[in-house]
């Protein structure tokens, strides 16, 4: 696949980049590396940069519920 189309231009939610991670083996853990690292750009394991910034702030909303309800 061209690397170019992993980082769209502004404005462009990367539908072509997403729909070759859809059929990619390493989509949960191309994920996981770029949320670890605070990857700022591109689309990585599915999801374009402020889709992943929401992910993590959903992620650690649950953790403190949980956290929270552990108490």
């Amino acid at each position: 696949a061209d690397p170019d189309m992993f980082h769209p231009p502004d404005g462009d939610q990367g539908l072509r980049a997403k729909m070759v991670c859809d059929m990619c083996v390493v989509k949960s853990a191309c994920l996981e590396f770029a949320i670890a690292t605070r990857e700022k750009d591109g689309v990585w394991g599915g999801l374009t940069s402020a889709e992943r910034r929401k992910l993590v702030r959903r992620r650690r909303r649950q953790a403190a519920a949980k956290r929270h309800s552990a108490a």
